[in-house]
């Protein structure tokens, strides 16, 4: 069954006023669209628009997370029905015009022990404090679809660091007022036993307390710092440009230092990054398709007034030193890639529609479902036949599909974009 799919774009303020309706061929709205939802998560489960697909009955609910609870065998099919009758991914298209806090997500067993010890001690499930809303983990996929997407991810190589430290000391050193003792204090937690670690403890406690300390003075020097820095040493010259950004937004905020010790990504359209339990990054800016399992629980890390909680961020972050995690897609037929992160909840299929389907590989490009899919057409129309039927999906409109439906074609002007789940 194809069953027609919208939401409204939740409003966050980070978010563009722009991307979002431009990606959908809708007029702007005016006010910031930073995520629009397209699953059954019960923060802003997907609206049921219609059945889309001739000669099937209708779906008499209001919302995917209704129908599902309804009729888990139908909309989920016979394996998710019977371990627990959930959607286990959400995907969304996601618009940042300014950045996002830093954040990380726990690992399943992390998830579960977590939210089993909140309820059982508090606090309440919508309270100000609470880390964990349900008891599953959050890895997250981001694919570009804007020219460019900037991103935080990751702690990087420590050399790397060493390099940003050497550059501050040679920007400082240039000034009419040099300050090295500032300097000073950030080289001496990078020199303990567990650098990555101890430095970040550092920064968020100490910088929690407001304009005055030891962090606050590192903070401050280090956005003084960060214009002529990026002039010394264009191998970090993006890094020390998104330490000004950041200071804009988020004066004074620990995690402006933060940045210093990660990954800068600047993925190009199509490129992705994926993003493991574990993995302390942020959005910055650009358009793009994300896909996530279907959970709530965030560990903040600094630019944001949100609640951080230090001793549960530090058990939940992987401070091993990574390159760039991005991933790679896989080719799997004329004009199909695929990407495939290392967890079941999830694939991505990046579908660009041949124009007709007369052509001989279009029926050998098709995808085969394990589970039930979400497809959102991107830059024109696109027609997709599965098993039992076809349906029309418009520029910027979403389909949900069924599992029944057994395996999907593609065609028409647009690119289409998949959610399934793994194997």
């Amino acid at each position: 069954m194809f069953v027609s799919i919208g939401n409204t774009p939740r409003d966050y303020a980070w978010g563009s006023t722009s991307a979002i309706a431009g990606f959908r061929g809708v007029p702007e709205s005016g006010a910031p669209e930073a995520e629009l939802w397209l699953g059954a998560h019960a923060g802003s489960p997907a609206r049921i628009v219609g059945t889309a697909s001739a000669g099937t009955a209708s779906v008499p609910f209001g919302d995917l997370a209704e129908w599902i609870a309804a009729d888990p065998e139908t909309a989920l099919g016979a394996g998710l029905a019977a371990r627990g009758a959930r959607l286990p991914f959400l995907l969304k298209v996601l618009a940042a015009a300014e950045p996002l806090s830093l954040q990380a997500h726990p690992t399943p067993e992390q998830a579960r022990a977590g939210f089993a010890r909140e309820e059982a001690d508090g606090p309440e499930i919508t309270a100000y404090d609470r880390n964990y809303k349900d008891e599953f983990h959050k890895p997250e996929l981001i694919v570009a679809v804007s020219e460019t997407f900037d991103a935080l991810s990751g702690f990087r190589p420590l050399d790397e660091v060493t390099g940003v430290l050497r550059t501050l000391r040679a920007a400082d050193a240039a000034t009419d007022d040099p300050q090295p003792v500032a300097l000073d204090l950030l080289e001496a937690r990078l020199s303990s036993r567990h650098p990555l670690r101890d430095t970040v403890e550092w920064l968020l406690r100490d910088g929690r307390g407001g304009d005055t300390g030891e962090v606050a003075w590192v903070v401050e020097r280090v956005t003084a710092l960060a214009a002529s820095a990026a002039a010394l040493d264009p191998e970090y010259a993006l890094s020390f440009e998104t330490v000004g950004a950041l200071a804009e937004a988020y004066p004074g905020d620990p995690g402006i230092v933060i940045s210093l010790l990660l990954n800068r990504v600047r993925l190009r359209r199509g490129e992705s990054l994926y993003l493991a339990a574990g993995n302390i990054h942020a959005y910055l800016e650009g358009l793009g398709i994300e896909l996530m399992a279907a959970s709530d629980n965030v560990l903040r890390g600094g630019l944001t007034p949100k609640h951080i909680d230090v001793d549960e961020l530090l058990e939940v972050l992987d401070f091993t030193p990574i390159a760039p995690p991005r991933l790679e897609p896989e080719h799997v037929g004329a004009g199909v890639e695929v990407f495939r992160p290392d967890v079941p909840d999830f694939v991505l299929y990046r579908v660009d529609a041949p124009s007709t389907d007369a052509a001989s590989d279009v029926a050998a490009t098709g995808i085969d479902l394990d589970g039930p899919a979400i497809l959102v057409a991107e830059g024109g129309d696109v027609l997709v036949r599965g098993a039992s039927g076809e349906a029309s999906v418009a520029r910027g409109a979403a389909l949900y599909v069924t599992p029944d439906e057994r395996r999907l074609v593609v065609t028409g002007e647009g690119i289409a974009w998949i959610a399934t789940t793994g194997n």
